[in-house]
């Protein structure tokens, strides 16, 4: 399968491009700058993107069977969020290429039953990432309004740190999953396992999921 990242140098997404060489397919990697090219796997072809241009993003999705967008703005700019999720979308659509998108938990339901989000839950989330959570649910919020893209939303649990690759992981779809201890979490290796799980059997078109241990 010829499969396109963006966000590629991203914690999640690089993370991608290697479960995605793992498995033998063929990886564009897409980067904002010439310079951040060397830090790249060889065996991945660069491109060289601005994603806020859904022109740009177009023509290098165009002749890939997938594309990934695991993008996330630098901290203080977390609203240009919805604005490149636009432009991938619309990009998708344009050249009709299916599209994965890394999203965020922000509108997962806690299993508790109270009908709280994890935005919306007095305490739930630390004020320093409030920012990027409001900014992931007006993401969900734009995926759920697009009908000519081709589009799957994969949102983490609330823990999704650099680990292991275990290969196991538990599928869910609208409530934050925790395990017997209470925990919501996933490595980004496994999360990137799901994706990848994703991309090869689609299961989700047009909707969310969601993936913990």
């Amino acid at each position: 399968m010829k499969i396109i990242v963006f966000g590629a140098r991203g914690d999640v997404g690089s993370r991608v491009v290697t479960e995605a060489l793992t498995r033998g397919h063929s990886v564009t990697a897409v980067v904002r700058k010439e310079a951040q090219i060397t830090s790249l796997p060889a065996l991945v072809t660069v491109s060289v993107v601005d994603v806020s241009n859904a022109v740009q993003v177009a023509e290098a999705m165009a002749g890939h069977d997938l594309a990934i967008s695991a993008v996330r703005p630098p901290d203080g700019q977390e609203d240009l969020l919805v604005d490149l999720t636009r432009s991938v979308l619309d990009a998708a659509a344009q050249v009709s290429v299916r599209l994965l998108l890394v999203g965020g938990a922000a509108s997962l339901l806690l299993p508790d039953e109270s009908g709280y989000t994890v935005l919306t839950a007095p305490d739930f989330l630390p004020d320093a990432v409030v920012p990027i959570a409001r900014a992931c649910q007006a993401q969900y919020e734009l995926c759920l309004a697009e009908t000519d893209a081709d589009w799957s939303y994969l949102c983490p649990p609330a823990m999704l740190t650099p680990g292991a690759r275990s290969g196991r992981y538990r599928l869910g779809s609208d409530v934050l999953l925790r395990d017997d201890d209470g925990n919501a979490a996933i490595s980004m290796e496994d999360f990137a396992v799901a994706l990848l799980d994703e991309a090869e059997a689609p299961r989700h078109k047009r909707t969310r999921f969601t993936v913990a241990y």
